[in-house]
This record gives C-alpha cells, structure tokens and sequence, in this order.
C-alpha cells in the first residue's frame, strides 16, 4: 500500500527511467528541420563526420543525439517512415544494453535501426538477431536501405550459406541472422584449423528482436554439433544380451510418471559381474568415474526395454526402428532418439545398430550470448520474465509507452467442465464474430491442439484455405466485399515463413478466421481489413506496366480501406441479464476490430500476453477472451477432479461456463509458479553448463592461440619435457635407491610412447646416479630423436605437421570429454543419494576429468610426434561429417531433427514426386536417415545433407 502511494506521487522506477530521455528526445526532435535540410550526399557524409569523431575521442554516447537525427531522416528518405518519440526511447534503451518492451505494432523493427546504426559507426560488428531465416532476409533488405543510404554495408547469415558467403556476411557492418545460425557458426569456427578459415568477428553488440522467446524460451535447448562416431553395435549388442538377466524391483525399479529407471544395490553388483566377465569394466567397481559412459548406456538400455513399447512407442519396419508421434500417431521417419537410446532400441529389437553420433561441440544461449560486449532486445512480452533476464544475463526491462493509447477490451476467461464443451463454446463465438465481420484469431497452444480445432470446425461446415494454390484468399476476399461470410480458415503452425507471413499480414481481413499456434515472433502486424504491402506483391507480381501497378496497388489501397471500416464497425451489442431484484438489464458495446480467442492458458503468462498483443495495435480497437476447461494442462494444478465434483454439485449444466474475475486471478497465481519452476529448472541447467563452459573457454581460447602462432615447437617440447618428467617421477619415485626403481616398466613406457629403446636399466646401475641425471639423459635423447626429425623433413614442414598434430589431437580428446561431460551430469544426481551435492561432485570430477585430458593430450601429442614420418604440407586436415541439433536435455527430443520431420499440414496429404538424381528441386524433404537421392549409396546426411 505504502509502495503504490509513494508510485503515485513519485512514479515508478520505469517511469522515472523514461521521464530521464525526454531531454534527449527533445534534443533530437531540435536538430529535425537543420538535418532535413541537408542534401542526400551531405547526410550520407554524416557517417564518416561520425567516424572520425570517434576516433578522436568522442564516445558512442556523446554521438547519440545527431545519429539518431540522422537515422530517422535517412528513414524518411528510404522508407517513408519518421520515427516517433517513443521509439527513439526504445533506441535509446537498446544503445544503453538493455530490454526495450514496446507493444506488438509499435515498430521495433524499426526502433532497432538507431542503435545498430550507432554502434556499428564504431567498426566492430553489429548482430541483429532474429527467431527465423525469413525475418533475417526480410529485415535486412528492409532496414538495409536505410544503412545503405548512410554508407554502412549489411549482410545475412541464412541456413546453407558456404564459409566464404559467411565471412562476406560477417565483414559487414551490421549482419542480420538467426541465434541458431550465430551459434553454430561460434561452434565450427572453433573446430577450423586455420584463422583465415573462421567466419566471425568478435562478439561485440547484439540486438535481440523477440528477446523473450530466444533468451528464454529457445534457451532451454543447447546447441549441439555431432558427428558419427566409431561403429560401437557390437558393444550395444553386449549390454542388451545382460538385460533378460536382470528382474524387475530386484535388480532395478521403474517409474513410469517420470519415466525413469534406476538399477537396484542388488542389480549394480550383478551389472558388475557381467561387465566384468565381458571385460567391459574399467576400474574396480562401476561407478568410478572412468565407467560414466557405460553407465549411460545400460540405464538407456533399461528405458528401451522397460519404458519404450513396440507399435506404441515405435514400429520396426525395413531393418529400422521408427519412432511413432505420440500426439499424432504418425510416424516420425528421419527422426532418431538421442544419447543412444535408439541405439538400444535397435540392439533391443536385433536390427542393424546404427552409429551414434557423438557431441563435437555444444553451447546453450545463455554462455553464447553472454560472450557479447554489450547485448540488448526488444519484445512486446518481457515483464513477467524480468527477474530471469537480469540474474542470467544482467539485462533490465524498460517498459516505453506506446505511441497511442491501447483500445483493446480484455474479457474475463470463460471456464468448463470439458473440451468439447469448450470447443463448442469457441465454435459459437467464432460464428457470431463470422456473421457481422470481425475477424477472429484464435491461439492455441500446440500444432496438435491446432488441428484438433481446426478439424473440428471442418466437421462444422467450415473450409481450410489452401495456401500452396495461388489466389487461395480470392474467395474470403469476395465474401468481405460482398458482406457475407464465407467460412473460411486458416492454420498457422508449420515452419514455412514466408507462406506464415502472408497468412498473418491477410488475418485481419473481414471475416478471416486464423489458427495459431504461437504468436510470438512471427514479425508481421496483423492490420484491420488486410496489407497493403502484401497484397501488392503478390497480386502485381505479374504485371510489367508500371502504370497499371499503380493503378492496381491504389485500387487495392482504397478497398483494404473499406474493410478496415467494415471490421472498425464489427461491435457487438450485448445485453447483460440482471440478478433477481436488481436493475433492468443494460446494454454493453464490444469492440469491433481483430478478435483475439485463446483456447486454453499456457504455462507463461507472457505467452498469453502475446497473443493478446496481436489486437490493439496503434490504438486500433479489439478485443481478447480466453476459454478453458477443466482438462487443460494448466488446470490440472488445480485438482480439476475435485472442481469438476463441486460444479456438478452446484448445478453447473452443460454447456455453462463459470466467469469471473478471480478465476483470473487464480490461474495468474498458477502460472507465476510454474514460471518460477521452470526458471529453476533452466538456472540449474546452467549452472552444470557452467562448469562445461569454463572448460570451453579455456580450449577454445588455446586453440585460437595455436593457430596465432607459426610455431607451436615450444609447446611442444613443453608437452614432451612435462611427460617425461612425469613419466620418470610415477616408476622413479623420489628419496628411494635405485634398486626401488621400476625400471622395467619405465623402458616399457618410453618404447611405448616415444619409440625410444633407451638401457635405463644399465644406466640404473651406475654408482651414485640420481633420479635428476636419468631424467636429464632420456630428455636429451627425446631431443636429439625430434631434431633428427626437423633435419630429415625441414623446418617448415614440421612446423606444420607439429601444429596440425596438437589441433587434431586437442580436438579429438575435446570431443571424447564432452561425452564424458554428458553421461557424468545424466548419473551424477545419484550422489544425491549419499548426501552430498550433486553440483559440487559434478564440478569436481568435471574438473578432474579436465586435468587428465590435458594429461593424455601431453601423452598423446608426444606419442605421435616421436613417431611420425612425413605429411605432405600442402593438405589441409579436413573436419568431421557433422549435423547440427537442438537437443532438449530433459525430454531427449531434437528440435532440428524434429523439423527435417516435419508435419504434412492439415487436411492435406504431401504428394509423391518422383525424386530425379540429377534434379535437387525434385527431391522435397529429405530425411537425415534416408538414402541420398543422388544414388551415391550414402545416408543423406553424409552425402547432400552433410554440414560444412
């Protein structure tokens, strides 16, 4: 209470914030007529005026105010778009590193221009960073021209660019592109061998449009780049033939709610037996450290056998398990279990085991984009989620006005008993908004949810749009002129962006009825009665008379103008019954323009806000109700069993719903927590990705210093010199005789691994020698055989051959220790068991794993130079066959195998096309598993689906 009177006279932090612009603003709006008065050379000679100031002293900040004036005058001259005065506090608050939160139709897109423009003056780089390909092309020929008129270049990074198109994209000033594609380029540029090879720059400014569903939402995934590894099927086939042996609560437990198997006292001392008599084992018991990986794959090998069902989970067709959808119940061909769990499905079932793909490199958001000098976003929903984006990323969210005041009516949420109901509800809506006009939006929560609905407006009289024909909106065009509604509809959920944008910039049209799936970042404005902009292109992509574009894209002007006043005028007059013995009933007016309706409430408020967000742009009217029922996820929380039995009782019939505030309030309260323990979960994730990230930090920054040098000799004899001393204090101990000596095992070891036949044993016995002159004798003939060796091949050429040894090497024990990594966090919680942190046993023996890699590199390093002979210095090492994932560590589900996978769109079968070798264009999706249609005989993705 005491809060909310000191806000009222006072204001709030937020306000005080942006009341702090307005001299800025001010400034700007000042310097208007004398920047409008320049000719367009002289404000494009602003940018290089800019420049030099910087390099004499003047900061970033002391240039805002005349690089802003000179951006939005540049955007008056390209776009025929003026920034408004809330934008350029928007562009003020992503130059100063933080959240800018501006309503959906608030122009962030072009908000972003003013800070990319200024900081890219500086000359390092500016990312801007989009959800998908399509915005990252859009947007970067849109707002390019503005950069292009003021001097500074623009690239795009787009999924299959070749290195050197990367490179050319990343050189530019200012480089549009997705988080995925920024953070796999980060992962293979520290897998090149070469400098020159690597395409980015340094991580110094990133804007983040759709700030919230990328740093929060996406960030729930890692990045992960894979690569085959070596065929293991014999070793899957070992531990399969162990799991009849062991009984079910003897020898391990299933919890199938959580879908977890864990093995018993009794079953770890059987597992031990067998592994041991396969010789399997390494150590003395199975859960040291150096046994994580064959831990891993026997609990896979327990889930596929107790929790994975034939012809439920998976079929097994052609010498192949193939996963079933369990929404659809289609199969998910191309699609494979990660962490090995197909691979012990396939040994399960005695098919053909296929390679597992091992982790080359991986990276979540969060240390990717932490890497960034100074990083800011933008999104119209970052609120509800401030607390997350500044504890991981130190990002505060600053709420800017909107240019109009919002004219939308936010309905309380209609609740019932059950989903057909609901769905019933929903129908009649949509046909009272249908009869006079008003466009509806309805958001649901996933693609399956979308074509339940969707298909039950089929069964209801309703027709799909099909957008793969051209002029598919012909139809809902001529029923909005003549006033009748057609009955039409579309759904939105599949990934094809470009067809995504028409259908969203076309849903505001009278009487247009869309379903979708999730709103956020589709980066198109719904506007009332349809776009200009889009319709112009696609209906005068054929005309070549410019005169008669013209006149098209007037005629097409003037009627988007008549349905924006049909769907303005779209109100719906209601009459609210009233209690007994109260007044007579009174008449309420609801808004006309775009209908928001939710199907049910997602876990975050924020995904809610979205949606609402997409009606009400610019001080448009509209209106948003969300309908539920109590068996919705969300309202399980509840106890809906308990809720049903007390509405029944209460004499809630069919068909009723239950409205009223506090059930509002009731489902916030649900929602905050379920968004706090969802940020749990994340902060936790990376808190063990963390420690992985220290490790990357390190290799990554070796590997650049290597590649920095033209000679790594020093380090290599450093390496040789540290393993020897090594070698010689482990089998010569320190203040023991020489008849203590382990000498037998010391002249093995030097054979072994520098190839030396050296008589450490005679040498053992000369009077009075110490454990120094031993070791002292072995380096000098160590180096005596590795200058031999620069003699024999050059300078030059072992130069190359010792650089290129290190790398390969370094990333070859990299990878085998990232799958260490994995299989350690997977079986580490059970240290939970034995009281003791789980977090702190994972940074200890991650820790300790790290120092024996770099103990086994010295080894491994030494081992190969001592014997190498010759490598021709004129061929490069190649990388890995490597695929990119976006694996989600607790579901175990592949968001880019997922899409290669995906979804035929409602209501339409994929034709079969003939797949022509010699034609790509003929061949369609392909999947990762599936034959190269080329012929070659390769999987796909070794062959035309191969990483580069």
């Amino acid at each position: 209470m005491i809060g909310a009177l000191a806000r009222k006279f006072f204001g709030s932090a937020n306000d005080r914030r942006v009341k702090g612009y307005q001299s800025r603003v001010a400034a700007i709006n000042a310097l208007e007529p004398e920047v409008a008065a320049l000719s367009d050379d002289a404000l494009k000679a602003r940018t290089a005026e800019f420049k030099a100031q910087l390099e004499a002293g003047k900061t970033l900040d002391d240039l805002l105010v005349p690089a802003f004036a000179t951006v939005r005058e540049a955007a008056k001259r390209t776009l025929g778009q003026r920034h408004f005065d809330v934008q350029l506090i928007g562009g003020m608050v992503l130059h100063e590193g933080d959240i800018a939160e501006m309503k959906t139709g608030e122009g962030k897109t072009l908000v972003a221009t003013l800070a990319v423009y200024l900081n890219a003056l500086a000359g390092q780089g500016v990312h801007v960073v989009t959800v998908n390909d399509y915005l990252a092309k859009r947007d970067s020929g849109w707002m390019g021209q503005i950069y292009s008129f003021l001097g500074l270049t623009t690239g795009v990074i787009v999924h299959g660019l070749d290195d050197a198109e990367r490179q050319a994209a990343y050189a530019c000033d200012i480089t549009y592109g997705t988080n995925n594609e920024y953070g796999f380029d980060y992962l293979r540029d520290n897998m090149k061998y070469r400098l020159e090879d690597m395409v980015q720059r340094k991580h110094f400014y990133a804007i983040v449009d759709e700030v919230d569903s990328i740093l929060i939402d996406e960030a729930r995934t890692p990045l992960i780049i894979s690569g085959p590894l070596d065929d293991r099927s014999e070793f899957y086939n070992t531990i399969d033939t162990f799991l009849p042996k062991l009984e079910k609560v003897i020898d391990f437990e299933v919890d199938e709610k959580q879908r977890t198997v864990t093995l018993t006292e009794a079953g770890m001392e059987k597992i031990e037996t067998l592994l041991r008599d396969a010789g399997q084992l390494k150590g003395e018991t199975l859960y040291d450290v150096e046994n994580v990986s064959v831990v891993h794959h026997i609990n896979q090998a327990l889930r596929a056998h107790s929790l994975f069902n034939r012809d439920k989970d998976y079929i097994v067709r052609d010498d192949e398990v193939i996963i079933i959808d369990e929404f659809t119940g289609r199969m998910m061909q191309g699609r494979r279990y990660s962490e090995g769990l197909h691979q012990a499905l396939e040994a399960k079932e005695h098919v053909t085991v296929q390679p597992e793909n091992q982790t080359l490199a991986s990276i979540t958001f969060q240390n990717y984009f932490r890497m960034y000098k100074k990083l800011a976003g933008m999104t119209g929903t970052a609120l509800t989620e401030a607390d997350e984006l500044f504890d991981i990323y130190k990002l505060e969210v600053v709420e800017v006005p909107t240019n109009v005041g919002i004219g939308r009516m936010d309905e309380d949420d209609e609740v019932y008993r059950t989903q057909d109901e609901k769905h019933a509800a929903i129908l009649a809506e949509i046909e009272r908004a249908n009869a006079r006009m008003q466009p509806v939006l309805v958001g649901t929560a996933s693609i399956e949810k979308s074509e339940v609905l969707g298909e039950y407006l089929l069964k209801n009289g309703y027709k799909l749009i099909d957008f793969t024909k051209p002029k598919a909106m012909d139809k809902l065009y001529a029923a909005a002129r003549s006033g009748k509604p057609a009955k039409l509809f579309a759904v939105l959920n599949a990934r094809f962006h470009e067809q995504e944008a028409y259908i969203v910039a076309e849903a505001g049209v009278p009487g247009a009825i869309t379903i979708a799936t999730n709103m956020a970042g589709r980066g198109t404005d719904i506007k009332l009665g349809g776009s200009v902009e889009m319709r112009a292109q696609i209906e005068t992509a054929e005309i070549a008379d410019e005169a008669e574009k013209a006149a098209k894209i007037a005629e097409i002007k003037a009627e988007i103008e008549r349905f924006r006043e049909i769907v303005l005028n779209a109100k719906e007059v209601v009459e609210i019954e009233p209690a007994k013995g109260s007044k007579p009933a009174k008449t309420v007016e609801k808004p006309g323009g775009l209908y928001i309706m939710g199907s049910e409430r997602h876990e975050s408020r924020r995904i809610d806000n979205q949606l609402r967000g997409r009606s009400g742009r610019q001080g448009d009217p509209g209106r948003s109700k969300f309908f539920l029922s109590l068996e919705d996820d969300l309202m399980r929380i509840f106890g809906s069993d308990r809720l049903d039995t007390m509405l029944t009782r209460l004499g809630l019939k069919e068909g009723e719903a239950i409205i009223h505030p506090w059930i509002n309030k009731a489902l916030e309260k649900a929602q905050q927590k379920v968004e706090a323990r969802n940020f749990d979960i994340r902060k936790n994730l990376l808190k063990y990705d963390d420690v992985q990230n220290d490790q990357r930090k390190v290799i990554f920054e070796q590997r650049v210093d290597l590649m920095q040098n033209d000679s790594v000799a020093e380090t290599v004899n450093d390496m040789r010199r540290a393993f020897v001393e090594d070698l010689v204090t482990k089998h010569v101990p320190e203040n023991q005789y020489a008849e203590q000596w382990d000498v037998v095992g010391l002249k093995e070891e030097l054979k072994r691994v520098l190839d030396l036949d050296l008589p450490v044993d005679e040498w053992a016995k000369e009077e009075g020698i110490a454990d120094e002159e031993l070791l002292n004798r072995i380096e000098q003939k160590a180096d005596e055989h590795m200058a031999a060796k620069v003699a024999q091949w050059g300078p030059d050429v072992m130069r190359y051959v010792e650089k290129t040894i290190l790398l390969q090497t370094l990333d070859h024990l990299w990878r085998e220790h990232l799958v260490m990594l994995d299989h350690l966090r997977q079986v580490i919680g059970l240290r939970g068991y034995g009281q003791r942190d789980p977090l702190q046993e994972y940074k200890a023996e991650a820790f300790n794993l790290f120092e024996a890699m770099i103990s086994n590199l010295r080894e491994a390093v030494t081992a190969q130079l001592m014997r190498v002979e010759i490598v021709p210095p004129d061929v490069q090492p190649e990388l890995p066959v490597m695929e990119a994932h976006k694996l989600d560590y607790n579901t175990g589900e592949d968001e880019m195998a997922f899409a290669n996978a995906a979804l035929a769109p409602m209501g339409q079968q994929q034709p079969a096309v003939a797949r022509d070798p010699n034609n790509q264009d003929t061949w369609g999706k392909v999947g990762r598993n599936e034959d190269c249609p080329c012929g070659s005989g390769k999987k796909f993705k070794h062959c035309h689906g191969r990483y580069a």
